[in-house]
């Protein structure tokens, strides 16, 4: 049976409904992970919950300790993760308020420590990424978003930039020049440490604003919270429609 687990993004420092029975602070090869991981029952069953930007503490997108976070969950033997990414949109489809599962990504950050392969075992770990989304994971949200009843965009490219500044408008017009549908700042290394550690791996963006240069108004904290309290609500539909088909 896949243990699930979720990984919130901006905003999301608890996650409604989740009913927490244990609290689990662990050390890693990698140093301490972003805030103790919770352990709950979500609609009877039993989710994960770790929020990468740590709380109270606020870690940018470029400081988050990915390894850690990813290799404390696999301890506690979590096998499945559905990440929550706050984006901007780029492309047409990509709306305020839209909820998207990219099938895609552009690494553009730099810096970060993006493996767990150190060379110690002999031999390098050299991960298939050609698909960087688990395919039956993917397939599993499509089919909760659908049994909720929830509008969820199929497919878009993920670009990841560093942060933890907004971009400008002429990065966000070579995104667009390099294929990107979304723009946001966590995505990686996340997902390429997840396929090493051996952990189905998906994406749901939550398109908080419209990336710079592509909207009227100025981007603002306040706006991006007030598009991701909808989000939020109409992913925890989609959510537990998943983890009670998730077998």
């Amino acid at each position: 049976m896949s243990v699930l687990a979720l990984v919130g993004g901006t905003g999301i420092d608890q996650f409604e409904g989740l009913e927490i029975v244990d609290r689990h602070a662990l050390e890693t090869p990698w140093g301490e992970p972003s805030r103790p991981i919770d352990e709950g029952q979500f609609h009877g069953h039993r989710l994960f919950f770790l929020q990468r930007h740590g709380a109270p503490r606020a870690i940018p997108p470029h400081l988050i300790n990915y390894r850690a976070n990813l290799w404390a969950l696999r301890s506690l033997g979590v096998d499945t993760v559905v990440a929550l990414n706050a984006v901007g949109g780029i492309t047409p489809a990509m709306v305020t308020g839209a909820l998207v599962l990219p099938d895609q990504l552009i690494d553009y950050t730099w810096g970060r420590e993006h493996t767990v392969d150190e060379g110690a075992g002999g031999h390098l770990q050299h991960i298939d990424f050609t698909q960087p989304y688990d395919a039956a994971l993917r397939a599993a949200l499509r089919q909760a978003a659908s049994d909720a009843g929830v509008s969820l965009v199929d497919g878009g490219v993920h670009g990841v930039a560093q942060g933890p500044r907004l971009e400008t408008a002429a990065e966000v017009r070579r995104l667009a020049r390099d294929g990107c549908d979304l723009v946001g700042m966590t995505g990686m290394p996340e997902a390429a440490l997840a396929r090493e550690l051996g952990m189905r791996y998906a994406s749901v963006c939550m398109v908080v604003n419209p990336a710079a240069g592509l909207g009227d108004e100025l981007i603002t904290l306040e706006s991006m919270r007030d598009a991701l309290a909808g989000c939020t609500a109409a992913f925890a539909r989609m959510l537990a429609a998943l983890v009670v088909e998730t077998p």
